[in-house]
């Protein structure tokens, strides 16, 4: 589901950090025309920290190489920021630096239209879905158990995703939505959900 086309959910938040002028006006330009709320924008990375403090976006593109960038953590720091990161970079060592800092996404410049926002719609369903695990983790399981408690939980929602996806031509989205919105209702843990949709005894 597109931001746009979303009706229940309050419009994404978003920062831009992007030191070339003309492909942060393109961003924002793309953004706002497809729905998202561009709450702040600069061309400089401790001034993008500043504004995610301050915004709490729900997500925050920034250019991996602009200046004043000391580290992505620092946008991440005490909130549950999605990151996506602009390269016009395609190395592999700058990309699994990205990901080893928390970046869940990234998109090399050049890009389209349609690239960039299925981009931020994948980036956002990832980590609305590590989110809702991690939480889930940490009400029911043992401080312990907790990392091997999320790798087995992930597994299995991942492998009742794909049979959604499969058999009731779901979008992976609306699938972990199922999941997740079933084992509210239903005051089941998620990976038990997802263990009765894989077993065939739950069908949408």
């Amino acid at each position: 589901m597109s931001q746009s086309d979303s009706s229940t959910r309050a419009p994404v938040r978003v920062v831009i950090a992007e030191d070339e002028a003309i492909v942060r006006l393109d961003l924002k330009e793309i953004l706002v025309s497809a729905g998202y709320d561009v709450v702040g924008e600069t061309g400089r990375g401790d001034e993008a920290v500043r504004l995610a403090a301050e915004t709490r976006p729900d997500l925050a593109i920034l250019d991996v190489k602009m200046p004043g960038m000391s580290g992505i953590q620092d946008i991440t720091a005490g909130a549950q920021i999605a990151v996506m990161v602009l390269t016009a970079f395609s190395q592999r060592e700058l990309i699994e630096e990205a990901r080893d800092a928390g970046v869940a996404a990234y998109l090399v410049k050049p890009f389209r239209r349609e690239e960039l926002l299925s981009a931020v719609e994948n980036v956002l369903a990832t980590c609305r879905q590590e989110w809702a695990i991690e939480a889930e983790v940490a009400a029911y399981g043992d401080d312990g158990a907790a990392a091997e408690d999320k790798i087995a939980t992930r597994r299995v929602v991942e492998e009742a995703k794909a049979k959604l996806i499969e058999q009731s031509d779901m979008s992976e989205a609306d699938a972990f939505s199922y999941i997740q919105r079933t084992a509210m209702s239903t005051r089941a843990r998620m990976r038990d959900v997802a263990r009765q949709v894989i077993d065939g005894s739950l069908r949408p």
